[in-house]
């Protein structure tokens, strides 16, 4: 059996890589989120709030239980929060707090303890971070954002290095999943150009239709984790994978 843990698996692209990844008879999936919305003999719902520190260091084990049966292992840190929208100095502190706890703390405590728990296992054992084209060029507006999936990135590089260093065979990588209909784009949509500068080419991405569905995007994601692990890089664009 393939086991797959998604965070963020209730809405969005996490529901969509969980749905497609169930369509397969020999996996299962845990979605880690808030709320339930999939229904599935192969499902289990691991009810977490990742801006909840005190909560996930508390629960983090449940996340990662001994799977007997298992052929191979994946965590997808999916979830991930733009938070407000404005810039430095018209936000409150709490904003960053908030968006770096769930972009980049709660990754890295999922990834830790994926690493810690699995370790005496040699299984294919896959770490996949969702990240953003935001990570590697300035967005005004979107400073806790960018510089959290920057983080994401290095933490995603580093966590490779090491692995590789130790010869674990564990395979880490960091993707861009490109302008996806979700509801984050619905947020990005309603901020002010004066908060924005490119509210206006979002807006028109959207009425052009030239956003990628979460099936579109679940799909591509779900056929690469399925190839034999490959020396790319660890930090990727989805058109690149």
């Amino acid at each position: 059996m393939h086991y797959y843990i998604i965070t963020g698996a209730s809405r969005g692209l996490g529901k969509a890589l969980a749905e497609t990844l169930l369509q397969q008879p020999d996996t299962h999936v845990t979605g880690v989120s808030r709320h339930a919305t999939i229904e599935h003999p192969r499902y289990r719902h691991q009810p977490l709030d990742l801006s909840d520190m005190l909560a996930l260091q508390n629960n983090v084990q449940k996340v990662f239980p001994s799977f007997a049966d298992a052929s191979s292992i994946t965590l997808i840190n999916n979830a991930g929060v733009l938070g407000e929208i404005s810039y430095m100095g018209e936000v409150p502190n709490e904003h960053f707090e908030f968006v770096f706890d769930v972009n980049v703390i709660a990754p890295a405590m999922l990834m830790n303890t994926f690493l810690s728990t699995y370790s005496d296992l040699t299984i294919p054992r896959t770490i996949l971070n969702i990240s953003s084209g935001a990570a590697q060029r300035p967005v005004d507006g979107w400073a806790a954002y960018c510089a959290s999936k920057a983080a994401l990135d290095a933490l995603s590089c580093t966590a490779q290095k090491e692995q590789d260093l130790r010869g674990t065979g564990v395979r880490i990588r960091s993707v861009a999943p490109g302008v996806i209909d979700t509801g984050m784009q619905d947020h990005i949509r309603t901020a002010a150009a004066d908060s924005f500068s490119e509210a206006e080419k979002f807006q028109t991405l959207y009425a052009e239709g030239l956003l990628s569905t979460p099936l579109q995007i679940a799909q591509r994601i779900v056929m690469w984790l399925q190839q034999p692990a490959s020396a790319t890089e660890v930090i990727s664009r989805i058109d690149s994978i």
